[in-house]
């Protein structure tokens, strides 16, 4: 398997899977001398972490971060920053019924194709366990981006059928953007809609699919390159990595088939403040570089695959079966609410790394 690092400069490689012993990451190219330590990361992770918000998996994990190397009285050295979370709450009698058949909806039949080998307990390396070292990785990010004053604000836009875009930072925004425990959203009655639809999905044992808004202030012009290295198309490749993601939108996004050039265009102006768009259906990028307008889009997730009640599979041996999700199984109805510190992770690992190439493109001002 050779697909597990991401990033240009700025780069990680998560390791581990979630029914083993432990999880982490190794983050190459973070450069010296940026303030990290445990608590940092603890936070960083409690938003992810299981058994803590309402209608999530109860497994209980501390996601207790050991930081191996890399980091010094308190900074980043320069040399590569390698945390341990070790898994501590790890029940794979679960996962039985799977040790036989395919569990629909799931990565078990891909997998056992490709490799030939295939870990049932909970997925392997396609468990949404590896997202702990994303997040991690997001949090030594975040550092990077705190220095050049960039902010990331993730929030769970739409479940189910309820949707509720963020279409302006506000003052309040802001201030529930900065809370360590904020709910999932910064309008309580959209919180109250979210949650009356769970609490009656719970109990039906199905689940739901929904939507991860992300807004990015301050980020300066310039960011981006003009081919594949667009940052939409690096944003794009970050958060359809998530599991579970099945779509991306940015600026007036899917709205944009139906959309006219002349309407969609973002008229520009001069003032004293400098050039700034009157409109932002681009969404903050023009040919894949940053224009100084705010960023927003979000990511799509679909339904969580394990529900409840007998599903048509096929065994190891191809023959037709049936799978029933164990009823003690610890599994999210829904992904959004512990989807948002990975997607905010991913936003700042693209970023960062965006940061750091873009001081390589111009010698004006290099000694």
């Amino acid at each position: 398997m050779a697909s597990n690092a991401f990033g240009t400069i700025f780069r990680y490689t998560t390791w581990g899977v979630s029914h083993g012993p432990s999880v982490g990451v190794v983050i190459d190219g973070c450069p010296a001398g940026l303030p990290l330590d445990v608590k940092c990361l603890e936070v960083a992770l409690d938003r992810r972490r299981p058994g803590v918000q309402a209608h999530t998996s109860q497994r209980k994990e501390p996601d207790q971060p050991v930081i191996l190397s890399g980091v010094f009285d308190g900074v980043t050295t320069g040399d590569p920053v390698s945390v341990m979370v070790h898994n501590r709450d790890v029940d794979s009698t679960h996962y039985q019924a799977s040790k036989q058949c395919y569990r629909p909806g799931h990565a078990d039949y891909t997998y056992h194709q490709k490799y030939g080998v295939l870990d049932h307990r909970g997925g392997g390396r396609a468990s949404a366990r590896e997202t702990v070292g994303r997040v991690i990785a997001g949090a030594v990010a975040q550092q990077v981006l705190d220095r050049l004053g960039v902010k990331v604000l993730t929030y769970v836009r739409g479940v189910g059928p309820i949707e509720s875009p963020i279409v302006a930072v506000s003052e309040s925004v802001s201030q529930w953007a900065s809370g360590v425990n904020r709910a999932p959203h910064p309008d309580q009655a959209v919180c109250q809609q979210f949650d009356d639809y769970l609490a009656h999905l719970v109990k039906t044992g199905d689940t739901v699919g929904g939507s991860v808004g992300f807004i990015i202030t301050d980020c300066p012009v310039g960011w981006g390159d003009p081919v594949y290295h667009k940052l939409s198309a690096r944003l794009a490749y970050a958060l359809m990595s998530i599991p579970a993601a099945k779509a991306f939108a940015l600026g007036s996004g899917f709205d944009s088939h139906a959309a006219q050039g002349r309407s969609h265009n973002d008229a520009m102006r001069s003032d004293e403040a400098g050039v700034c768009f009157q409109t932002n259906h681009a969404g903050g990028m023009l040919g894949g570089i940053s224009t100084g307008a705010l960023i927003d889009g979000f990511v799509v997730f679909k339904p969580i695959s394990s529900v409840t009640g007998a599903q048509d599979t096929v065994d190891h041996t191809g023959q037709n079966a049936t799978y029933s999700r164990p009823k003690q199984a610890r599994h999210d109805p829904y992904a959004m609410i512990r989807a948002v510190p990975v997607v905010s992770a991913m936003v700042s690992c693209v970023l960062a790394d965006a940061a750091l190439m873009q001081r390589s493109v111009q010698l004006d001002g290099v000694k």
